[in-house]
């Protein structure tokens, strides 16, 4: 038996440790922790409510408008607002821009240039991979920044600048777009749909969203064209790996519900257990610090009444990231929940064969840009020029609201209470709080610590690979974490 940390992890927004033991070439145990503390939440408090609008963006550069969409929502709640019909497709533009922007630099900036490194250099799939996928001097890289670049324009064009807007609030967004500003988004979306399908997919998105099973997956991927796209040396390097085997964890997973529209969401709100769907009680969240440098709190506590007071004295800690559960449950949280609890039929079958691992995480994530582009371009034509983008409201003085959305890596909460026109209380729960978390108080492991359990380990290996595919198949951003 041994034990080794790895990390700080590179690629990965923030600081990240992880302690491991290994016995037999196999990690058995692992230990996650987040090892740097900001203190957003102390920071809000005695603050305007409407300051969340500018100090929560700042909790992170990759996901900024993730949190101004959190904050927007639980400001509205406590005003008892609701966006008009024009102001909620923006903001659900803005923030699907991002997201979006979010998967398609993980998977081609963050995931993919690991199968580039020496470790594989015996592999049949190498060369080409290496080519194409090589950080820094890959071709992927000089293809993809650029088209990246060029879809977040929409960013500019909706919501003044990124990161960190201040275009979406509570009773919608700030800036109203005319007939011929709609018709310049859809030409972004345009040109970077036709990227996907000449490059990612090598197949009309429509097709692409309509794969119903691992065996429609497997053989869509032998024709001619996704044969040759980045997602179909993916699922070759994938099966030749076994990827479908690496970084099971809990199989229980969540989602806020994604994109408002028409009094539900886009993809759907609930929790995904043994194979079902079930509705999510929202009063069933709770936030564990017993494994956390934070001050104890009489056990488990909802983040509506949450304390965030530090202590780096703490007994049994190893991390400044609380642990979240769901009926005292560990849950996962991304792409791939959201693709289940909506039930796209692909994830589903990959889901009951295999349940939550590497492989499915990033094909969940690449399907679900194939949808949102789609989705964006919907909501985009049906703006209607000169009706109402934003309504507002007097900010009461005592009141209570909460932020549910989903950003790009997961479910994303905001907890407010108001006291006497102040913050008197706000809490976040982030994704990667949800999958990164420590043990609780009853020592059960979170999301990534049991996936990490079982990663084999290479003969001389310092930074075994294995690991680093578990752990970047959540999508980790470490500065959410802890805010």
């Amino acid at each position: 038996m041994s034990r080794r940390i790895v990390g700080p992890f590179n690629r990965v927004e923030g600081d990240l440790e992880i302690k491991l033991e290994i016995e037999d070439e196999t990690v058995k145990s692992a230990w996650v922790n987040s090892p740097l503390y900001r203190g957003f939440e102390r920071i809000l408090n005695g603050k305007d409510p409407r300051d969340a609008l500018v100090y929560t963006p700042r909790i992170c550069g990759i996901c900024s408008v993730s949190q101004s969409m959190a904050a927007a929502e639980a400001l509205a709640e406590a005003q008892g607002l609701a966006a008009p019909a024009n102001g909620r497709l923006m903001q659900n533009i803005i923030l699907a821009t991002e997201n979006v922007a979010d998967h398609f630099t993980h998977f081609y900036l963050f995931f993919m240039p690991d199968f580039a490194r020496p470790v594989y250099a015996g592999e049949p799939w190498f060369g080409d991979i290496a080519a194409r996928f090589k950080a820094v001097e890959g071709t992927a890289a000089r293809e993809i920044l650029p088209a990246r670049a060029a879809f977040l324009h929409i960013m500019g064009r909706l919501a003044g600048h990124w990161p960190h807007t201040l275009g979406l609030q509570p009773g919608g967004t700030t800036h109203a777009i005319d007939r011929a500003e709609q018709a310049r988004v859809l030409a972004i979306v345009a040109a970077f749909r036709r990227f996907l399908e000449t490059r990612t997919f090598g197949d009309a998105l429509e097709r692409v969203i309509a794969l119903k099973s691992a065996d429609e997956l497997r053989d869509w991927a032998l024709r001619p064209g996704p044969a040759a796209s980045d997602f179909g040396q993916f699922l070759r390097l994938a099966e030749a790996l076994s990827l479908d085997k690496l970084g099971r964890a809990t199989d229980r997973f969540l989602s806020y519900g994604a994109y408002r529209q028409d009094g539900g969401h886009l993809f759907k709100r609930g929790v995904h257990a043994g194979g079902k769907n079930a509705a999510l009680n929202v009063a069933d969240i709770s936030e564990d610090v017993g494994a956390s440098w934070y001050a104890r709190s009489g056990g488990p506590r909802h983040p509506s009444c949450g304390i965030t007071v530090p202590n780096a004295d703490a007994s049994d800690a190893y991390s400044w990231c609380k642990a979240p559960r769901l009926a005292g449950h560990v849950v996962e949280v991304g792409a791939l929940a959201r693709q289940l609890i909506d039930g796209h039929p692909l994830l589903r079958d990959l889901v009951k064969a295999s349940g939550g691992n590497v492989a499915n995480r990033v094909i969940g994530r690449l399907i679900e840009i194939a949808r949102v582009v789609l989705a964006i371009e919907d909501w985009t034509r049906l703006i209607v020029p000169r009706e109402a983008f934003y309504i507002d409201a007097e900010m009461p003085a005592e009141a209570e609201g909460a932020g549910l959305i989903e950003a790009a890596r997961g479910s994303l909460g905001h907890w407010l209470t108001i006291r006497k026109g102040r913050i008197q209380n706000y809490q976040i729960v982030a994704p990667t709080t949800w999958n990164f978390s420590p043990r609780d108080s009853a020592g059960v492991p979170g999301a990534c610590e049991q996936a990490l359990a079982g990663a084999p380990v290479r003969a001389g290996e310092k930074d075994p690979v294995a690991v680093q595919h578990i752990v970047r198949s959540f999508d980790p951003c470490m500065v959410c974490t802890v805010h």
